[in-house]
């Protein structure tokens, strides 16, 4: 089938069968079912983003990445280039303008993949540290494995705040994913953190937040996985930031509009800013 007629033939099919031939083309597509009541019931319904296995495949591609073997990678995907973050770039940046200086504090950042994304382009610094939190797998296995003078790996974010002075916190990718993202959110914001970044977080607009399991095909982790998604509200996220930060950006993410059936949502980021007493 030649591209336009291909395009028009898409365009043509009603909804509910476009997102069926995305999920059965290969196995292509990432979607989405269900909405559920508790975190609970969608853990049960799923394998679970704590599965072993997304670990050990992240770590075999994170390792092509730190030893030269490939360009970057993300959720284990290798690329041949590297697969720049942006508008996460532009904050970081931001963040580093008043002491030419970066102190990251990276909130579900895996074993290191945004780190090994930015750092040809935060080569100049005067300092740079990341340091992520993670799950205690993560933890264990990126200190074995990834940590360096730059690259540090933290249970939890009292832990990490006690040793660095973080200017800059990063929640790329992980709102979704823990099982109440309000107190993840509000607990970063009560630290009075400089700058906080939000990328690839899928936001809905004028609907209530929505708890699915998110289905993941083969070729990203190697086989078929699924574990519980959020997605939030908007102004709700927005809300836990009113008073104590300044909004700078608002963006669209990587993934741009998601298909949730009659709605969608809109893959979004932010950069905030803390605000000064006198502001």
């Amino acid at each position: 089938m030649s591209g336009p007629l291909k395009s028009w033939f898409a365009d043509w099919l009603p909804p509910h069968l476009r997102r069926l031939l995305k999920r059965t083309r290969a196995g292509e597509a990432v979607w989405y079912t269900g909405d559920y009541a508790s975190w609970s019931d969608a853990r049960r319904d799923s394998t679970g983003y704590d599965n072993r296995f997304i670990l050990e495949t992240v770590k075999e591609s994170l390792e092509k990445v730190r030893d030269g073997e490939a360009p970057g990678e993300r959720d284990s995907v290798l690329f041949d280039r590297v697969p720049y973050p942006f508008p996460l770039l532009v904050g970081l940046l931001r963040a580093s303008l008043a002491g030419h200086r970066l102190c990251v504090l990276d909130i579900g950042g895996s074993l290191g993949s945004t780190y090994f994304q930015c750092r040809g382009l935060l080569d100049r610094l005067d300092e740079l540290r990341w340091n992520i939190v993670e799950q205690p797998a993560f933890v264990q296995c990126g200190r074995q494995h990834f940590q360096s003078e730059e690259l540090r790996f933290f249970d939890d974010l009292e832990s990490c705040l006690a040793e660095e002075q973080v200017n800059v916190a990063i929640l790329s990718s992980v709102l979704p994913y823990v099982e109440k993202p309000y107190e993840v959110l509000e607990n970063v914001v009560s630290r009075g953190i400089e700058h906080v970044i939000i990328d690839r977080t899928p936001l809905l607009e004028n609907r209530p937040d929505r708890l699915t399991v998110q289905h993941v095909p083969a070729y990203i982790y190697g086989r078929e996985l699924s574990y519980p998604a959020w997605f939030l509200n908007r102004e709700s996220v927005l809300a836990r930031f009113s008073g104590s930060y300044v909004l700078h950006l608002e963006f669209d993410a990587l993934a741009g509009r998601i298909d949730l059936g009659p709605f969608s949502a809109r893959d979004t980021g932010f950069i905030f800013e803390y605000k000064l007493e006198d502001e």
